[in-house]
């Protein structure tokens, strides 16, 4: 069973099958700073065992995001995106809105995600700067992907 949302005229869904891969390939390898040159196959790959959210007008895919989780306590929002074509109309906000509302997101005691520029839109759905930024760790396999 999918989640589906609709507010005319978006359409949200985590069906698989309405994923436009060339969409979401083109923006996060030529337009995101986040995930630059990276291959069509590694996109694929990330979607495959991951919770994704399409946002669509008439079949048209616009918008994009990802969760990377085990739908029980903890959860990695990634790859989130608005085609610049469409911002500015309510797309983002409406899509953060509904993704945050998945039934299987409700239980979750942590929700993470990094951002370079958009604290101020993450922080009206709740978000704040880490509290205890000493308990985290990371190790940076690759810091950029190599150009094609």
């Amino acid at each position: 069973m999918h989640y589906e949302c609709k507010n005319p005229p978006f359409l949200l869904s985590t069906n698989p099958k309405k994923l436009d891969l060339q969409v979401i390939h083109q923006f996060l390898s030529e337009e995101s700073y986040w995930a630059e040159n990276i291959t069509y196959e590694t996109v694929e790959e990330s979607i495959e065992d991951t919770l994704c959210f399409g946002l669509y007008i008439e079949n048209e895919q616009i918008g994009f995001g990802r969760m990377v989780t085990d739908l029980a306590t903890f959860a990695y929002l990634s790859d989130v995106f608005i085609l610049k074509s469409h911002r500015g109309k309510g797309a983002g906000k409406w899509m953060m809105e509904k993704i945050l509302e998945h039934p299987g997101l409700k239980k979750l005691r942590k929700l993470l995600l990094i951002t370079e520029d958009a604290h101020e839109f993450y922080r009206q759905f709740g978000f704040t700067s880490l509290k205890n930024q000493e308990r985290y760790m990371e190790k940076i396999l690759i810091s950029k992907y190599p150009k094609k």
